[in-house]
């Protein structure tokens, strides 16, 4: 921790295969002891075998699995117009 200035954020790099930010950060959310390319590993492993017993995609079913656990965000203002009608 510096007394000087604080640390600068660093952006997260795309990954290799997917060239998605997202995936980066879901490797790097389950990586252990610092071991990159077994999480790496084992997440595309696991896409392959999602592609393999759905036929579908991996990474779709990542990107749907990611859409389905957001939060639905409700705008306030839309909220209080119709409140008040």
């Amino acid at each position: 921790m510096s007394r000087r200035r604080a640390a600068v954020k660093r952006d997260v790099l795309p990954d290799s295969r997917y060239s998605d930010k997202v995936v980066t950060k879901t490797i790097n959310a389950f990586m252990v002891d610092g071991k990159k390319s077994l999480a790496e590993s084992i997440f595309y492993s696991a896409m392959d075998l999602i592609k393999e017993k759905t036929g579908k995609e991996g990474y779709d079913v990542f990107k749907q699995a990611l859409e389905n656990i957001k939060p639905q965000v409700e705008s306030e203002e839309l909220l209080t117009k119709f409140q008040l009608k």
